[in-house]
């Protein structure tokens, strides 16, 4: 199979950032400007700021058409869309444009891009501020069978992507199911229309925050007890994800340790949307000093877990994002909560374990595609690593 580079099959270039300073470089601006954040799924149709025609003359943005493949090379690496829309973007973003079209299909672009993106984040972290430059990108090397094989791929690709999306959609409707079931038996919990008493967290729960074992010492970490961080802490996922590092038994004596049925509330975070995300312990664990534990005293569990999934915006709403974000114990401590009645939670808990029997079914199924999905990635596109 000929094997060629991106360099030789695209056009590559980083886009730019007008200056904030001049205002005409941005207001009324009808030019969308596309930032990572954008880049959500496959297609890339909307943006959130606009340039102007003079910040796209005056600047190292560029205006890219509609179809352009995007590719993300600083700091979140190894993100990838196609855009729906003639756009610009900004210098975190590569644009591959396809030089000819009979030697190079866009949706086989767009999955060898995503197949490198565990190879390019090693990369990456070998350079200051995580990030490739454009001399590296177009030295990926890609797999180049005939076009009408590329398609077959795509095709193969799209078709157990299209079943991910399905499963996706499905335990996203019976998480809304039950936040739904949550509302009609207890309101709005900010707003508490049936007028449930309320306390504040410290009051109800035990709050402790993770640490870190210095690293120095060799004899804390080894294979005891599983040391959870953030990223175990997945949107959707009622239990933590198994963890990649763990502890030795000395190791557990100078960590903070949780058994099963607390709640596990990442409080440091890179961005605000990443702060609040909570899970439910179903194992004891040691966890690290991004996570502030729950135990409650006053509450059945899994109403606490929906209760802080719907409060969200109320937990994050005075952290500033400009310093590291932070939801502080103490914070966290002094926020108040609803808490109805016992019997009302306990009715609830069993309406949410009725649900996850179903939710985890359905997330083992997820797994399987997913799995199936990697194996052909890595079967289509490994050749050249």
């Amino acid at each position: 199979m000929e094997i060629k580079t991106l360099g030789e099959l695209c056009n590559i270039v980083s886009g730019g950032t007008p200056s904030r300073s001049k205002a005409e470089f941005w207001n009324e601006g009808t030019i969308p400007w596309i930032k990572i954040g954008n880049i959500k799924g496959k297609y890339v149709n909307e943006a959130d700021e606009y340039i102007t025609q003079a910040g796209l003359d005056g600047s190292s943005a560029k205006l890219l058409s509609k179809g352009t493949v995007l590719y993300t090379i600083f700091a979140t690496l190894g993100e990838v869309g196609v855009l729906g829309i003639d756009a610009c973007t900004n210098q975190a973003i590569a644009g591959l444009t396809i030089k000819h079209e009979k030697q190079l299909n866009t949706d086989y672009l767009y999955y060898y891009l995503k197949s490198k993106k565990k190879f390019v984040n090693s990369v990456g972290r070998g350079v200051a501020q995580n990030n490739i430059n454009m001399s590296i990108l177009r030295s990926f090397e890609l797999p180049l069978p005939e076009l009408s094989k590329q398609k077959d791929i795509v095709e193969i690709l799209d078709k157990v992507t299209a079943i991910i999306e399905a499963r996706k959609q499905e335990l996203q409707k019976l998480d809304d199911l039950i936040k739904a079931q949550f509302v009609e038996l207890f309101g709005d919990p900010r707003c508490n229309p049936y007028g449930f008493r309320k306390k504040q967290l410290k009051d109800t729960c035990k709050v402790v925050t993770g640490n870190t074992p210095s690293r120095s010492v060799e004899k804390y970490y080894g294979d005891y007890i599983e040391w959870i961080k953030t990223d175990n802490i997945v949107s959707g996922l009622l239990n933590p994800t198994k963890a990649s590092e763990k502890l030795s038994e000395e190791g557990m004596k100078v960590g903070r340790t949780v058994g099963k049925d607390s709640i596990l509330m990442a409080c440091i975070a890179g961005s605000v949307t990443s702060i609040g995300r909570v899970c439910v312990t179903d194992r004891t664990v040691a966890f690290n000093q991004q996570i502030n534990a729950v135990v409650p005293v006053n509450y059945n569990i899994l109403f606490l877990y929906v209760l802080l999934q719907l409060s969200k915006e109320y937990l994050v709403g005075e952290i500033n994002m400009a310093l590291k974000g932070i939801l502080s114990k103490a914070k966290l401590e002094e926020k108040e909560f609803i808490v109805p009645p016992m019997e009302l939670q306990e009715q609830f808990a069993d309406f949410v374990k009725q649900v996850d029997k179903t939710k985890v079914a359905l997330q083992r199924s997820l797994e399987k595609v997913q799995m199936l999905f990697d194996s052909l990635m890595q079967n289509f596109f490994d050749k050249c690593e």
